[in-house]
């Protein structure tokens, strides 16, 4: 590795390192495309705002199979160390945690992509709830991000995946997300936009799905930019939400259901109000066509919804108190409903989310995880309200976990183990967290009892602000005409306007507009108002099929500022019960510019993030601080002996063993340098090498000496074979004597041949019984259906495993009836790729001798599903398609879900299929007349019940003649089933008469 200059991998490998030189190596490596670089066990990630050709698949695999300190840094890298020490460690103590954190733009939620990437790769698991788990970021980017001065794709709510492993594959995983800025529905800054949904539903949705959803022009909304222009592959993008939300399993009518209430909530932000001269306002004539269509698409009728935006109607003491708004109070109360509709919608999908990604792993059970958090970045705009307030607490409670992880750990860590080790001396962010959380004189604290009070202003809230947080350093008022405050924050001075504070906080919903949605004739729209909210801000989650209903009325409704902050202590609380692993992503310029590395930019993120110190301390501290039992029971191996008591003696021997150096020892633990874990697994790779190659040559050996001894055995059965043939040789010679002296004696005495008699004549009197005719058994083929193309290949079998067989396939075929058959008929008949439910062998029979790209699709034998089989250049190729629960076909391992098979076989004669990119072309040819019939479905079915060998009864008497008496000439497989018809009515016959 080197250790000067920009190609250096690792920084904190550079000698006399200052701010300049690693200004330096990171500038050097950005314009080499190198944008990765590690400061010990920690990567530094430049974003270099356009795409790279690093990313592969191929890349993936070269780092799930060499070590990590043998490639080059790379965020592929992380992954697998968090991979490799959970499943070294597979407990819920072992759990690892990632943590994303940089600017606004600085490539967080890009790089929580790869992650998931690599490590749904690496795991190997089941492949449809891994594609399931890829496609959860484009949809949550679509109802989540906004583009804002700082990021065209900015991430609007922090998110915390966990993916949860059992047996080294991942199982499920669940999504919680925090703090969705929902006030940008209704208010944009200047230069940003509103969340993405908007914009794809109304520059990509097709025109007919326009009409059904009742959108406009997007001029017409205020709720949205007035930009003059949009410019986006806006269709591109909204089929790509919808394939997600397929993929991921949301049903059709609930997709239809969102979509719905998105427009709905652009319809309600064109509602304007007029004041009266009675008092009070009403909708304006102008807006009564927006009014009925925010009614119709919210399942409300137009007065209710109407009474809930011009008044407040309360009872009290059995007499109804009507209070008529002010234009103000309505267009408050608008925007207020607009909000709540849209954040219990994005609650609902993550609790959704969250269900259908649930996989094996049973609710409340203990698994090992690995979380990736990904949270808004630090943000300093012109103007900053509450939203940013509680995004810079976030960015400063993880820095205060940095710091901790870093360097309080380090420094305690030393003490109590008797470690010789300089102090650690860093800028603690404590006290700037004591002053937004403490109580009583915290700002959360202040805004929470400010906001109990209905008549407290926000320049009340800033007064008892500033003689609560006067005597903090980091705290200062801000002069200017606006009401605001300044933080000096760890990445620099912030100023806040205190404007909308206390009502933002409050988050109030008309008292009407609850109990209107819970009777809403929408569904979903019912649901998100019914259910209760978490003490966290969040929807409750689900209990079997259906959320909780019903928040509790004697509980107090939390502040949005106390929810969060309950939130992010669980947060936290997940993250120090967890191994970290940090990555520091950076923003090379503000102008967003592909090629640009501005260096006050970068050195500004390098400063406040921490970097220096965290460089310093990882180039002279010990990183890696293993207890002795973990120590042996992963590296006891190399003393080569049964079993290795678990002591410190043993440790040091191991330690010796590998020529190990610049270790410690403490009182139960050892310390390590950062690389020195590498090295340890490299040995370890080489001993693994070597007893591999040990075990092939003794099991050569071994089979080699069974091959011997079964080579002598033939060698004496080939000698007992020959000495047999030859016995019976001469047997055959010695009765061949014998017949030709017989032969010759026979010669001097013929002997006459006797005469045939002829057998009795039996005359049959009406006196005599009738002989009781022996019943045929029962003909096999009727236990077949008709999609059992090669009848003679499917033997009777009487065993269990046959007969188990056999219902399954009599499930196949009843699902494929009562799901199926309607959705593939094409008028009234099968289409002519539909091949039954052939075996492979004959599959590929069939398709042997066809054209490449020829296919067909199959019934499969075992599950309910298809099978496309396709013939490619140098052999027949199978592909399963599962039929997911909202009725969509998905060819498993593929990241598209189709309506239809038929829909599915179109995209595919475009799209290759994957990992080949073959393309289909022509359906195969059948041979014969054969083609699935919906009658014999229907009547094979009901005859043919799960594990049921009677007979059909009279009812089907009708179906009996059809297949007896055809309008047309019968294929072969027709004329087997009428045949075995006529045996088992025989059969039937001769019972009867027996029982008689």
């Amino acid at each position: 590795m080197e250790s000067e200059g920009s190609g250096s991998d690792d920084a904190a490998q550079i000698s006399d390192l200052s701010e300049e030189r690693l200004l330096t190596v990171l500038r050097g490596r950005d314009s080499e495309g190198r944008i990765y670089t590690y400061i010990g066990d920690l990567l530094i990630a430049v974003n270099p705002l356009r795409d790279l050709p690093i990313y592969g698949a191929e890349v993936s695999d070269r780092y799930s199979s060499q070590p990590i300190r043998s490639l080059p840094p790379h965020i592929f890298a992380v992954a697998d160390r968090a991979y490799r020490n959970l499943q070294a460690n597979p407990s819920s103590s072992g759990n690892q945690t990632i943590v994303i954190s940089g600017d606004s733009g600085a490539g967080k939620t890009e790089s929580t992509k790869l992650l998931l990437r690599h490590l749904v790769r690496r795991s190997r698991g089941n492949s449809q709830l891994c594609q399931q788990i890829l496609q959860v970021n484009p949809l949550l980017e679509a109802f989540g991000n906004a583009q804002t001065v700082m990021n065209q794709n900015s991430s609007r709510f922090g998110k915390y995946i966990q993916l949860r492993f059992s047996q080294e594959n991942v199982k499920g995983a669940k999504i919680n997300e925090y703090l969705l800025e929902k006030s940008r529905v209704t208010h944009q800054d200047s230069g940003e936009r509103n969340f993405h949904v908007f914009y794809y539903m109304l520059f990509g949705c097709p025109e007919k799905e326009r009409e059904v959803y009742g959108l406009l022009h997007s001029s017409m909304y205020r709720y949205i930019g007035q930009e003059e222009s949009y410019s986006g592959d806006w269709a591109e993008r909204y089929h790509t939400l919808c394939n997600a939300m397929r993929m991921v399993g949301f049903q059709t009518q609930e997709e239809l259901d969102l979509k719905t209430l998105l427009s709905g909530v652009l319809s309600l932000g064109n509602i304007l109000f007029v004041a009266q001269d009675s008092g009070g306002v009403t909708v304006d004539g102008e807006s009564c066509g927006w009014l009925k269509a925010a009614a119709g698409q919210f399942g409300v009728q137009e007065e209710d919804l109407q009474d809930c935006l011009v008044c407040t109607i309360s009872v009290m003491r059995g007499e109804t108190i009507r209070r008529l708004h002010t234009q103000q109070q309505a267009e408050d109360a608008r925007d207020s409903i607009a909000r709540v509709v849209y954040s219990r919608m994005f609650g609902w999908i993550v609790t959704k989310v969250n269900e259908l990604l649930a996989g094996d792993v049973k609710r409340g059970a203990t698994v090992p995880e690995i979380g990736i958090l990904d949270i808004f970045g630090f943000e300093n705009f012109a103007v900053n309200r509450f939203e940013q307030l509680c995004i810079n607490l976030a960015n400063e409670q993880l820095q205060n976990f940095f710091n901790h992880h870093i360097f309080l750990m380090e420094q305690q860590h030393y003490l109590q183990e008797g470690i010789q080790q300089d102090a650690v001396t860093f800028v603690n962010n404590q006290p700037i967290l004591d002053l937004f959380l403490a109580r009583p004189a915290g700002i959360l604290s202040i805004l929470d009892e400010q906001t109990s009070f209905p008549r407290a202003t926000d320049d009340m809230f800033l007064e008892k602000l500033c003689v609560g947080c006067k005597a903090n350093p980091h705290f200062e008022r801000a002069r200017g005409r606006d009401p605001g405050f300044i933080i000096h924050h760890y990445a620099g001075k912030v100023q806040y306007t205190a404007v909308g504070f206390l009502e933002k906080n409050r988050d109030t919903v008309p008292t009407n507009i609850q109990n209107l949605f819970i009777y809403s004739v929408t569904d979903l729209l019912g649901l998100l108002f019914a259910a209760s909210i978490s003490r966290t801000g969040t929807l409750m989650p689900q209990k079997g099929k259906a959320l909780i209903l019903q928040e509790s009325s004697s509980s107090r409704k939390m502040s949005v500022g106390a929810q969060f902050r309950r939130s992010l202590a669980i947060l936290m609380e997940k993250m120090y019960s967890a191994s970290p692993h940090f990555i520091r992503c950076i923003k090379p310029n503000k102008e967003k510019l592909p090629g640009v590395f501005h260096p006050e930019e970068v050195l500004r993120q390098l400063r406040y993030n921490g970097l220096m110190e965290t460089l310093r301390i990882r180039r002279d501290g010990f990183s890696w601080r293993p207890t002795f039992q973990e120590f042996v029971e992963r590296y006891g191996i190399f003393l080569l002996t049964p079993k290795v008591a678990v002591s410190k003696e043993s440790c040091v021997s191991i330690l010796q063993k590998v020529a190990l150096r610049d270790w410690q020892c403490g009182s139960s633990r050892l310390f390590f340098k950062y690389w020195h874990q590498d090295e340890l697994n490299q040995q370890q790779l080489r001993l693994q090498k070597a007893a591999t190659k040990i075990q092939k040559c003794f099991k050569g050996l071994r089979c080699h000496r069974v091959y011997q001894k079964l080579l002598e055995e033939l060698k004496i059965q080939e000698k007992q074979k020959r000495e047999e043939e030859e016995r019976e040789r001469e047997q055959e010679r010695e009765r061949a004597r014998l017949r030709e002296l017989e032969a010759q004696k026979s010669a001097l005495r013929p002997v006459p041949i006797p005469r045939k008699r002829l057998p009795p004549v039996r005359i049959k009197s009406e006196d005599s019984p009738m002989e009781t005719p022996v019943p045929r058994p029962r003909s096999t083929l009727i236990q077949l259906s008709p999609f059992d193309n090669a009848i003679h290949r499917v033997p009777s079998v009487k065993s269990e495993e046959g007969e188990n067989r056999q219902i399954q396939r009599r499930k196949t075929i009843m699902w494929f009836r009562e799901t199926q058959a309607t959705k593939v008929l094409d008028d009234g008949e099968f289409p002519p790729w539909l091949y039954g439910m052939t075996s492979r062998r004959d599959t590929e029979n069939l398709l042997t001798d066809k054209e490449v790209g020829n296919f067909l699709i199959r019934i499969s034998q075992s599950r309910a599903g298809y099978i496309l089989s396709y013939r490619g250049m140098d052999r027949c190729r199978h592909y399963m398609i599962d039929v997911r629960c909202n009725g969509c076909y998905v060819i498993l391992g593929e990241d598209r879900a189709h309506s239809s098979l038929s829909a599915l076989i179109e995209y595919h004669r475009v799209v290759g299929l994957q990992p080949y990119g073959e393309t289909l072309r022509e359906p195969c040819e059948r041979t014969g007349n054969w083609g699935p019939d919906c009658e014999e479905i229907k009547f094979l079915t009901r005859t043919l019940s799960l594990g049921d060998e009677n007979v059909p009864s009279a009812s089907n008497q009708s179906e009996h003649k059809k297949l007896e008496e055809p309008a047309h000439p019968l294929p072969q497989f027709h004329k087997s089933i009428r045949r075995a018809m006529q045996e088992i009515q025989q059969a039937s016959t001769a019972q009867k008469t027996l029982e008689v």
